[in-house]
């Protein structure tokens, strides 16, 4: 939802009048409620929210999947939607891909159009290809995948455009369908918001997960973390167990968090972060909470640490986004990401020193030192990076929208010539 949170304030000024249709809070499973996310909108929006099957009420006979307990509602919804009411398009924006399919429904019974946002790989191929064991078990990901494969090119074949947040995605989708033009699609990171940062400065979590203020030094990573990102995490750990045997009494105020590092409800949340953090013999200095918070606790701790851990994946197509949030903060920060991804020149524009590239083939030897010598001994951790914040203009939540109404506005042009040319 965050692509379409941060672009509701904007849309009417770009000509777009929006109906929101979403899935009642209480129907996600392990769902993070944060009423200050509706504040960052304007409360005249329409938002529509329908009620499918409690998980409770499924989740005894092993079925979680929020499509599976909410599809059937969110279609009926639609459904009555359209056949009352005009639209222009429809726009998906969601990780539960099997929504798109009621793309191809709507456009042959309603003649609307609409459009696909692709803030992950729908088709991922990257768990099979790197024999890395993926999150929620190989069965579940196998069976999602093998529907995936089936109702992935039916879609795209009556999709009028794809928004992405990696250059990746496009190129990608032609090899599997070479009929499936990259042209289709837009490249369009989340945007970033400064309002939101102002809100955190003056908000405080409920029970807070880190003591900031206690004498420590407290770095702070909040987002998803995985299996794909245990090269990252080794590089900072075993840089860290270094500067811990080489100098004892400054690493022992030292404190990494980890928040929100797992997708899965309590109490099936998993640790991604600790293991390595044991393999590395530094599990005193690391703490991980993996589950959700609300996101503005999120940016909470991400304004209030003393500096900010920016650990990417080995897959190169993994989304940079997440580093505006980090950027905006104005924190010191260390960024350890796949050497194509785009956290990197990101980083490097607003004169982050402390960013190391890596690819699956590199030994990490020459990076841990880099890290030892420049994050820890040199202090580079208290360094403040350079404030380039204006070169971040083209990256704001209002910029981004209106790439993102460009990609609207041409979807209905083209299809306005497309009724002539019929008639």
């Amino acid at each position: 939802m965050q692509r379409i949170r941060l672009a509701l304030p904007y849309l009417r000024n770009c000509g777009w009048d929006p109906t929101v249709l979403a899935v009642e809070p209480e129907s996600v499973e392990g769902a993070v409620l944060d009423p200050l996310l509706e504040t960052t909108y304007p409360a005249d929006i329409r938002v529509i929210r329908v009620k499918g099957f409690s998980p409770r009420s499924t989740r005894w006979a092993g079925i979680g999947s929020l499509w599976w307990r909410c599809g059937r509602a969110l279609r009926k919804a639609g459904d009555s939607l359209l056949a009352h009411e005009s639209f222009d398009l429809v726009f998906f924006s969601t990780t539960q891909f099997d929504v798109f399919t009621l793309g191809p429904r709507w456009k042959k019974r309603f003649g609307v159009p609409f459009a696909l946002d692709y803030q992950d790989p729908w088709v991922n191929d990257y768990y099979r290809d790197t024999n890395t064991r993926p999150p929620g078990g190989s069965f579940k990901f196998w069976f999602s995948q093998f529907t995936a494969r089936r109702r992935e090119p039916a879609v795209l074949h009556e999709a009028s455009a794809v928004v992405s947040v990696s250059a990746a995605y496009g190129p990608d989708l032609h090899r599997r369908y070479p009929w499936f033009s990259t042209d289709m699609v837009h490249t369009i990171p989340f945007g970033a918001s400064v309002e939101d940062l102002v809100i955190a400065r003056t908000h405080r979590p409920a029970d807070t997960l880190v003591p900031f203020g206690d004498g420590d030094f407290h770095q702070v990573y909040a987002g998803r973390c995985g299996p794909d990102m245990t090269i990252a995490l080794t590089i900072l750990f075993r840089a860290f167990r270094r500067f811990l045997d080489s100098h004892p009494h400054e690493a022992a105020r030292h404190r990494f968090h980890f928040i929100g590092t797992d997708y899965a409800p309590p109490p099936l949340g998993r640790y991604w972060a600790l293991p390595v953090a044991d393999s590395e013999g530094v599990r005193a200095h690391v703490t991980e909470h993996c589950y959700r918070v609300p996101y503005f606790d999120a940016l909470y701790y991400l304004t209030s640490a003393d500096a900010l851990i920016v650990v990417g994946s080995n897959d190169p197509t993994y989304s940079a986004s997440k580093i505006f949030p980090y950027l905006f903060a104005r924190r010191p920060i260390i960024t350890i990401a796949h050497q194509k991804s785009l956290m990197l020149p990101l980083a490097l524009q607003q004169g982050i020193a402390t960013s190391y590239s890596f690819t699956s083939e590199t030994k990490i030897t020459s990076l841990v030192e880099r890290v030892y010598q420049e994050w820890f001994v040199e202090n580079g951790c208290h360094k403040l990076h350079q404030d380039k914040l204006r070169l971040l203009e083209p990256h704001t939540a209002i910029s981004m929208t209106g790439r993102l109404v460009s990609v609207f506005d041409s979807i209905i042009a083209n299809a306005s010539r497309t009724d002539e040319a019929v008639n």
